[in-house]
Parts: C-alpha cells; structure tokens; sequence
C-alpha cells in the first residue's frame, strides 16, 4: 500500500496534467483495501482543493478587471452568434419560400430570359455595324499616317465579319464590295512601302555620308534622322519575332507592334517587320517575294541612275564654287564607292525582310507554311548584275565609243551607179550652224542651277533623287555617263571593286567564286591586256617602222619636259613612256603584274633588236663592220679601253675625282698606251673609205643612240629598282614566285644591255674619231712628197691635213650638240697625243725630207695643234712634241747625236733611229753604210748611258729621301 502511494505521488510529482492526477487519485483509491490510506487521501484532496481555491482567489483579486473585461467579451460573442443563427435560419426559410414560388412561374421566366439575349444579340449586330460603318473613314485615316498593322487589322476583321455574321444584311452590300476591293488592293501600297524603305530609305543616310563628313569638319552638329536605317547597326527587333505576333492578335498585341502616338517610320527595320506582318494578314507573301524578285534589278538600276545624277549634281556646285572640275575617270571611282554602300545597305535590309519572312513561314500560327522565299544569294546576284552591267558601259567592253567616233574615209557611198556625177561641179554647201543657242545662257544656266538645287533639297528631305538628266553627264547614245567610256577607267577602279568582291566571296563561303570576279578576271585577261598590248604596239611601231628611227629626235618641249639636256630619240621616249604606263598599269592592278612585267620584257626586247639593227645599220657596210665597231665589238680592246682611267673619269665630276700629284703624267701614260694599241693594231695599212663613218649624220645618229639608251637604261634602272620581289597582291604558288624572279633577272638584264649598246657607241666614237686620224695621216706620210723647194704654193697646207681638220671640226660640231660634256671630252681627250704619235711613226715612210718639207710638216702639226685647242680649250703639248720631232731634223746626223747627248732622251729608241735614218736619206755627203751603222750604234749607246744616267739620279734621290 504504501508503495503504491509513493507511485503515485512520484507520478503526480512527474505529471502537471490534472487528467492524469485525477485519474490517478481514481485508480489509488479503487486500488486500496485500507481505509485510512483513503482517509489520507481524501485529506490531501481536500487540502489541495483549498489551496486551489486561495490561489484563484488570489489570482482573481490581482487580475479582476482582465476577468471582467473577458468575460463580457465572451457574453458579447455568444449574443452575435446566436443572432447569426437566428438570421441564417430566416433566411433558409425565405429562400425555401421563393423556391417555391419561382416553381410556380418557371415557364414565365424562361421566356423573359430568352428574350433578354435575344436583344443583347440584336444590339451587338447594330454595335458591329455601327463600327463598320466608320471603317473607310479610320481606314484612311491610318494609311495616312501610315499605321498600316491597325489599318490591316481592322480591313481583315471588317472584311470577315461582312463575309460572315453580317452576310445577310443587305444595307451592307455596297460597303462590303468597297471594303473587298481595298483589301485586294491595299497589299499594293504595302509592297510599294517596303520597296521604298528596301531602296530608298535604306541608301538615303548613305547619299549624304560626304556632307555629314564636311560639316563635322566645320565644327556643326547634325541631328540623327531615325528614321533612316542605320546599315551599321541594323538588327531584328525582338518583339517583331515574337512568335504570338503571327496569329490573329488583339487590340493590346497590336497596339504594342504599333504605337498610334509615335512615327512609324522612326524604325525602318520594325517599319518594314510591321509591313510584312500586315502583307501577313492579308496573306499576300507569295505575291510579295514575287514582286520583290521582280522589281530588284530595276529597283537597283534606278539606284545607279540617281547615284550618277547625284554626283553630277556635286560636281556642278563644286564648279559654282570656282572649282575646274573635268570629267575625269576619279567621278567613277566615286560613283562605284558610292553604289558600294548603297548596295551594301540594301543587301542589309534585304537580310532583315528575310529574316521576318522566315519567321512568318515556319510560324506554326501564321497559316503560311510551303511559301518559297528568296535568298539573299538572289539579291548579291542582281547586285553582281547592275555593276557588270556598268562596268561594260564605262568599260566600254562593246567597243561602242570607238566604233562611233567619225572615220577619216571618204563619206560617200559606192553605189555602183554613174560615177561622174560625183565628180562633177556641185553648187557649195552651206554648213550647217545655229544661229545661236539657248544652252549657254543666263536663264538656261540658272535654269539648270535652280532644278539642281531642288533635286538636292528633295534629295536631302526624302532620300528620292528625281529629275531630268544633268548637263554635268556625258551623253552616250541613250545612256549618259559621269566620265568618258574607256578600258583605262580600270586602273581608278580595280582595287575599291576587288575589296567588294572579295567581301561579296566572303559572305558566300569558302571556296566560292563570284559572277563580278568572273567578269573581271576575263575582262582583264582576255580584254584589257590585248588592248593594251595592242596600243602599246601600235605607239611604238609609229616611230620605230620608219625608213630611220636614228634620225627622228624628240621636240625641244618634250626635251624640257624631260630635264634632259641632249636631244633623245623620239623612239625611245616613247618606249619610256609605254613602259611607265606600263608600270602604272601594274601599281594599279597589282594582281596582275606579272603579266605587266612579260609585256615589258617583250616590249623591251622587241625595242632592243631595233636598236642593234639600226645600230648595225650604220656601222655594217656590205655585211662588213666598220674598223671603230670591229674594234668595239673586240672584247679585249673595249675590255682595255674601258679599264683606262679616261673611261673612269668621264662617269665621274672633275670636282669629284681624286686629285693625283702625277696626274698629268699618268694621263699621258694612259693615252700613250690607248695610242699603243691602236697603232698596234692598225699597222700601217691604208684605210679605205668604205671602212670609215664619213657621214657626219651617221656619228649624230649614234651620238644621238648613246645619249637615248643610256637615258633609256637609267630610267628602267629605276623603275625596276623599287618592284617587290613577289606580289604581295595576290601571292601565289612556287611558280608563280620562281616566274617573277625570272621575269626580273631578265628585265634587269635587259637594262644591262641598254647600258651596254649606250657604251659601245660611245666606243664606237671614240674610236671613229681616231679611224680618221689614222685614214687621213698615214696617207700623208707614205704617199706626200716633203723634199720639196719653197714656194707659195709648195708651202700650203697639206691637203689630208685640211680634210682631217675639217673632220674633226664637223664631228666636233655633232658632237657638242649631241653628246653630254664628258663625253665630249672623252672623245677628244687624247687625241692630239694619237695624231703625235701617228706623224712621229710616220716618219719611218718619209723617202725624203727637206728643209721646207720640215717646216710644211711643222706647219701642219701647227694647225692641227690650233683645231685641237679651240676643241679641247687646252695646249695639246703632245703636238708641240711632234712638232719639236720634225724640227730636229734640221741638224745633220752628227750634230743629232750630240743634241741627244746635250739634252737627254725624249723619244723612244726607234724614233730617235726613224730619225737618223730619215736624215741619211735626206742629205748629202753623211758618209757610206759603215759610217752610217756606227751612227746607229753610236745612238744606241747614247741611249744606253743616258738611260743608265738617269737611273743612277733616280736611285740616288731614293737614296737620299
């Protein structure tokens, strides 16, 4: 028992739930047997029970108003919701009571309802028609301000409801018909609008592009138009591809397509999405891509038309500005930059009204599936097209502006009828001229001011060239043209038209080839560079197929021009001058300057072999060179020649050249080995006339060939110099580079050759000049008669000496007008030292001398002496020494040896020995053969000890130094 009490109390100690004490006090006192435990229990009970009733009372003392307040609240609920309650049941009582009236009056009510939606019906219909009543008036009105979607919107759902829940009324027939003919119509308008902003609105900021650039300069702000199409920033607009647009929208929907407030046309690529959603509706797209296909090219052409009267319009006020303005070949390089952009701005907009045809076709909304569109491939195509079509007009690819222009034949007809009656008397005709025109007048030109400055204004507003053709253009049979018709044009145009080709190849894909491409890769190849190859030939067959090429020189304006001194061959200028156009021609047209180069090549080796026939033409007689070419052509005296300091010196200033302490002496060497060599060579033949040039004009023509191919050299020397070594223009296989390389060593080689037919007629006259030394004095020595007596006549002047002087002064003649300076100089340098040593040798040939055939002899190195020094502007001591030669032959045999001895050797020991033996034969009583030996001998011996003498000094200065 008393274990079950502590459960308990440990149970109600543990649990605060008065349940569960209650239950346990239940089952404590059901349990127990004893009474006093009950007892106890109930005294606990009770105990509890009081201190319960204290604590409520105490609990009710501190919080009475809380109590009261609370329960007056709940006394205040339990009234309102036993009013509700009473209410509810009064009302289920009443709605029972109505049910069961209504029971009684169904088939009543039901006939009131009826009529009720009938009516409504009725006064929907009059709504309806109401509304439709003022469809044409909204209708024009929103095709006025171009809010073509409602307008669209409102047409098909007016145009379904007179076809459908309205069909039957009669009253609505005539506005039925109207409203159908609109709507078969107004697609019309709808096309016409896109075409105007595909064409127009989408070039119109491009027109202007030049004058924005103008005014930015000026410091001036140009507000931007919107409702232009910008081509750099074009993009579909997103709500346009919404696919919900292509059902039938409701007012909301198409009232966010097209704000009513705003302009319509302030976005042209939304402009033109709304205009294919209206085409949409009307379900008109097949008859739109068909008009589109249709209208393109002429759409496009009438692009060109207005480009090329714009920039006619441009350059009249540049004129009006003071401006000389000539229809040059730049105004077509303007026109085709100018069709570039458009032409780019409307392929852009073409790519947007493809771009929302093809969402209106694979919309599963739009009803519009099967459509076949057209491609952006079809309007790059029709672009190719037009500029093919105006590059064959400026090109002039028919040849049609040659084929005009007036031939020089006869103009009349042979009809095979009486001839005399052309030849006979015919009464004068009259020319025909205007009295006067009207063009060249004030009112005129004002007139033409004032109607291009209203296409300028109209241009600027709308974007819409219009207007008769320009005085500015250049009439061509039907078409006009901004610049003259012709295959030159090319060269201004080929690099803008190759940057467009290859962004049109770009946007076609790898490995594809554009129509425009084609045209121009066989326009050039097949076309331009046999024109070109053809007028170059025909330049210069002009002055190369006459009877003397030599002989026909270049004007005096032309020499200025040049800034050359001496006169040229008209030949090679012009030669020069195809070649630079040439050049030109490739710079231009870079991709094909290997082609340029083979037509140089061949140009210059067809010029090259003219040179050397007519070269060998004046050298050559009877298939016989001349003794000056042979010698020329000798490798090894040109080879010498050439290695002479004289040759050197002629390529560089006298200011310039190094100044040597011995410069005369080794001047003089250097002659006296030229003069070596050529008597060497010569021997003391006679030379005939047929192996001399003794035409002057024969020397003038290859002063004249010298001066031209050197010219001729320096030039392609410079122009080959700066050419790439590969073309960076279109850079090709291994073939092609190796090609070029070739090209170039021959071209350079054939410049070489120029330089070395210039240098061989320089030898040439050199050499010619000394020929004549040669065939006039060595007659003088082997076939003149000097042992003669003094007298007037005996004393003249030998006769081959006059013909040698008049030579010399004729060639000196030709020479200085047609030679440079120095190498005048170096054809006459050296020359009085030739002439020395022809008459000094010729001594040897003399059968005898007197005293007066000396002094004759002296006389004639004197004049000699006198020509060479008004050529030469200096002494020419060379002839002093001749002349001093000859008048040591006034001494006897004896008293030459002991004038050796007085003052040294001065010539050579064969001279000295001519000398003597001259003497011997000259004069009497100088002894038998055996005194004449032991003269030689002593004059060998003279010679042996002074040239020891003289060496001796020459060790003894090194000695003492």
């Amino acid at each position: 028992m008393a274990a079950d009490t502590g459960r308990y109390r440990s149970a109600v100690s543990k649990s605060r739930d008065p349940s569960g004490l209650l239950i346990s006090v239940i089952r404590t006192l059901s349990s127990s047997d004893d009474v006093q435990d009950r007892e106890t229990e109930k005294s606990r009970l009770e105990d509890a029970y009081e201190k319960c009733d204290r604590d409520l009372d105490e609990l009710i003392v501190q919080h009475y108003t809380e109590l009261t307040t609370a329960i007056r609240t709940y006394q205040s609920i339990t009234e309102r919701i036993t009013n509700s309650r009473n209410k509810i049941k009064q009302v289920k009582e009443n709605l029972l009571s109505c049910k069961m009236l209504l029971h009684c009056k169904r088939d009543e009510l039901r006939k009131l309802w009826i009529e009720g939606i009938e009516h409504k019906h009725v006064l929907n219909l009059l709504d309806e028609i109401e509304n439709i009543k003022q469809v044409p008036q909204k209708l024009e009105t929103f095709m006025a301000s171009k809010h073509y979607l409602h307008a669209t919107d409102m047409l098909v759902s007016a145009v379904e409801s007179l076809e459908g829940p309205l069909l039957q009324v009669e009253g609505l027939s005539d506005l039925r018909l109207e409203l159908h003919s609109k709507k078969l119509n107004i697609h019309v308008v709808l096309i016409d609008e896109l075409h105007r902003h595909l064409y127009i609105k989408s070039t119109s900021r491009v027109g202007h592009r030049g004058k924005d650039k103008d005014k930015g300069r000026l410091g001036g702000s140009t507000p931007k138009d919107s409702s232009i199409l910008d081509v750099s920033s074009l993009s579909t607009p997103r709500k346009l591809m919404e696919p919900s647009q292509f059902g039938t929208p409701g007012t909301s929907t198409i009232r966010d397509l097209e704000d009513l407030e705003g302009d319509p046309e302030e976005n042209s690529a939304e402009f033109m999405g709304i205009l294919i959603q209206a085409l949409a509706k009307l379900k008109k797209i097949p008859e739109t891509v068909n008009a589109i296909l249709e209208r393109l090219e002429p759409e496009l052409k009438q692009i060109l038309k207005r480009s090329t009267t714009q920039i006619a319009d441009q350059i009249a006020y540049q004129k009006g500005e003071g401006l000389v303005q000539e229809n040059q070949p730049r105004l077509l390089l303007e026109l085709l930059e100018l069709l570039f952009d458009k032409f780019n701005a409307v392929a852009t907009a073409h790519s947007i009204v493809l771009n929302h045809l093809q969402q209106i076709v694979v919309s599963p909304n739009g009803a519009q599936e099967g459509i076949k569109l057209y491609e952006q491939a079809d309007v790059s195509a029709k672009i190719q097209t037009v500029l093919q079509v105006l590059l064959m007009d400026y090109l002039d690819v028919k040849n049609t502006r040659s084929a005009a222009e007036p031939s020089a034949q006869l103009s009349y007809a042979s009809t095979g009828g009486d001839f005399g009656a052309f030849f006979a008397k015919k009464k004068p005709l009259r020319p025909k001229q205007s009295l006067f025109k009207f063009e060249s007048s004030s009112h005129a030109i004002s007139m033409s001011a004032y109607l291009r400055e209203q296409r300028r204004e109209l241009y600027s507003k709308s974007g819409e060239l219009q207007g008769g053709a320009d005085d500015n253009l250049i009439e061509g049979g039907e078409t006009k043209y901004l610049c003259k018709p012709g295959a030159r044009n090319i060269t201004v145009i080929f690099q803008p038209l190759l940057r467009f080709i290859q962004e049109v190849e770009l946007s076609m894909g790898p490995g594809k080839q554009c129509q425009l491409r084609t045209f121009l890769t066989y326009y050039i190849n097949d076309l331009f560079l046999n024109q070109v190859r053809t007028e170059t030939n025909k330049e210069i067959e002009a002055v190369t197929k006459v009877a003397d090429p030599l002989k026909i020189l270049a004007s005096a304006d032309t020499m200025k021009n040049l800034g050359v001194q001496r006169p040229l061959l008209q030949s090679t200028i012009i030669v020069e001058k195809s070649i630079q156009d040439l050049m030109s021609l490739m710079k231009d047209l870079s991709a094909y300057s290997n082609q340029f180069l083979e037509m140089i090549c061949d140009k210059l080796k067809e010029y090259k072999e003219i040179c050397n026939t007519a070269y060998r033409g004046i050298v050559q007689c009877e298939e016989k060179l001349t003794i000056s070419a042979s010698w020329a052509k000798d490798e090894d005296i040109s080879r010498l020649l050439q290695s002479l300091p004289n040759w050197a010196n002629m390529a560089q200033p006298r200011q310039l050249r190094q100044k040597r302490e011995d410069e005369e002496d080794f001047t003089r060497a250097a002659f006296a080995k030229e003069s070596e060599v050529l008597t060497g060579n010569l021997g003391d033949k006679l030379i005939p006339q047929n192996e001399i040039l003794r035409d002057v004009s024969d020397l003038k023509a290859l002063a004249n060939l010298q001066e031209s191919m050197e010219w001729l050299a320096a030039r392609l020397k410079g122009f080959f110099s700066n050419l790439p070594q590969s073309s960076s223009a279109s850079p090709g296989s291994d073939t092609q580079v190796s090609s070029r390389e070739h090209i170039l060593q021959t071209l350079s080689d054939l410049s070489r050759s120029f330089q070395d037919i210039a240098d061989r007629c320089l030898l040439v006259l050199h050499l010619e000049v000394r020929v004549h030394c040669f065939h006039h004095l060595i007659p003088l020595a082997k076939q003149g008669n000097y042992a003669i007596v003094a007298n007037a006549t005996s004393m003249d002047y030998d006769p081959l000496v006059v013909k040698l002087n008049k030579d010399i002064s004729a060639i000196e003649e030709v020479m200085g007008a047609a030679l440079q300076q120095h190498k005048f100089q170096y054809i006459f340098e050296g020359l009085g030292h030739l002439i020395s040593c022809i008459l000094i040798n010729g001594a040897q040939y003399f059968k005898r001398i007197s005293e007066s055939g000396i002094k004759k002899m002296c006389r004639n190195i004197f004049v000699l002496q006198q020509n060479l020094t008004n050529i030469t502007m200096s002494r020419e001591a060379d002839l002093d020494f001749a002349r001093q030669y000859y008048e040591m032959l006034y001494n006897t045999a004896d008293e030459l040896l002991n004038l050796v001895v007085d003052q040294g050797v001065r010539y050579t020991e064969l001279e000295y020995i001519n000398a003597l033996s001259l003497l011997h034969r000259s004069q009497t009583g100088v002894g038998d053969l055996t005194v004449q030996n032991m003269r030689l001998q002593r004059l060998k011996e003279i010679i042996c000890e002074q040239a020891a003498i003289k060496q001796a000094t020459k060790d003894k200065k090194i000695t003492t130094v």
